[in-house]
């Protein structure tokens, strides 16, 4: 409650609360001494009881009214048509209700609503994320005030377990890539080759990001903000020049129709379930199906080779694991990994460093350089000793 000014107004303006509605009235003037005067005298008006004939009572604002809004506002947004996702569940959930009565325990139970339905405390967070901002632009809005928004945001982020690191095998990748359907498998490739994103994959734009005469994808707007140089190796160059390219169509992966994919959740998904390879059942060893047919014997221990198929467990993000985690095995440094990610700290790209232990090896192995012979020191002690 107050005296303020606003950029869009030379005058000062008051607030003040009446019946949990929060009133935004101007003063009429620009002088800091009169304007003190008003604002005494309407709530002067307000205690006695007779400001309410001179405004009416304006009904309060439900959560569909802000979610109308808000879903206009975030178009100018990255990653709108996951936020309209999040925006249409809470709508359901909270869609009738004024905001002056969403109270912290009903989005409690909002968080306990959601993870009884089997999902991670990371997309439950996100959900919470989303609600939270919708109440601080109603603020901004005057849509609501102050004491509302303080109840969302009392409530505390879940506590999240980003340390899931699923990736493939060198034969799994290439068993996924030959189940792959024509439209998939360039995709695959892409990810399995650049590590880059879904979503930075399918947006990608022949003129604006591909560079094949130097050899980079270029991406200027990414998930951080951070402008990312990604090189092309020869297996993506040939996937790239192999497609075909429409000059109705700036994208890079498009349909029949020339349109870009926006997903490619289900032929993916059919991917995973024809995928085929061999394993030993006594090493486990593993051979793609195009080395060897029929079965045959394990080169390395001769047992039996049986056939697998399906892969498990994974996620179209995983592919990007796959790419630091083979990075890694075979001895990249992890600072040359985080670039080529674009990870922001150092921090995101150790979950890694557990894959390399031949670096482990070769450092103590350094060791030996000094020269310590351990039977002579042990004869020394025995001569200096008592």
């Amino acid at each position: 409650m107050g005296l303020y000014r606003r950029k869009d107004s030379p005058h000062w303006w008051m607030s003040f609360r009446i019946k949990r509605r929060r009133i935004f009235e101007s003063t009429g003037t620009a002088n800091r001494k009169l304007a003190q005067r008003i604002h005494a005298q309407r709530l002067t008006e307000i205690l006695e009881g007779r400001w309410f004939k001179k405004e009416p009572e304006r009904a309060e604002t439900t959560f569909r009214e802000l979610a109308e809004h808000y879903s206009k506002w975030v178009e100018r947004q990255k990653g709108v048509r996951r936020k309209k996702g999040i925006i249409k569940i809470l709508n359901k959930r909270f869609g009738k209700l004024p905001l002056s009565q969403i109270s912290t325990r009903l989005v409690e139970e909002y968080q306990s609503w959601y993870l009884a339905k089997g999902m991670a405390p990371a997309t439950v967070n996100r959900h919470l994320a989303c609600l939270k901002h919708m109440f601080t632009k109603a603020v901004d809005w005057e849509m609501a005030d102050e004491v509302e928004l303080k109840r969302v945001r009392r409530v505390k982020l879940l506590p999240e377990n980003n340390r899931r690191l699923r990736y493939l095998s060198k034969v799994e990748s290439q068993a996924l890539v030959d189940a792959s359907e024509a439209h998939l498998k360039p995709i695959v490739v892409t990810a399995l080759n650049t590590g880059m994103r879904k979503e930075e994959i399918l947006s990608l734009e022949w003129e604006k990001h591909i560079d094949l005469r130097h050899g980079f994808i270029l991406l200027d707007v990414t998930k951080n903000g951070d402008r990312r140089e990604i090189p092309i190796n020869k297996t993506l160059r040939e996937t790239l020049q192999g497609l075909i390219r429409r000059l109705d169509s700036p994208y890079v992966f498009i349909d029949k129709k020339g349109s870009r994919y926006l997903n490619v959740y289900r032929s993916f998904k059919s991917a995973l379930k024809r995928a085929e390879w061999e394993r030993c059942s006594e090493c486990g060893y593993d051979r793609g199906q195009r080395e060897s047919l029929p079965l045959g014997n394990c080169p390395k221990c001769a047992n039996e080779m049986r056939c697998l198929r399906g892969i498990r467990d994974f996620r179209f993000h995983d592919l990007r694991h796959t790419f630091a985690s083979q990075l890694v095995m075979a001895g990249v440094d992890l600072m040359t990994i985080k670039e080529l990610l674009g990870h922001r700290t150092l921090t995101m790209t150790l979950r890694y460093a557990h894959l390399a232990p031949g670096h482990k090896v070769k450092a103590v192995a350094l060791l030996d350089k000094n020269g310590y012979d351990l039977v002579t020191l042990g004869k020394n002690r025995g001569a200096v000793g008592p």
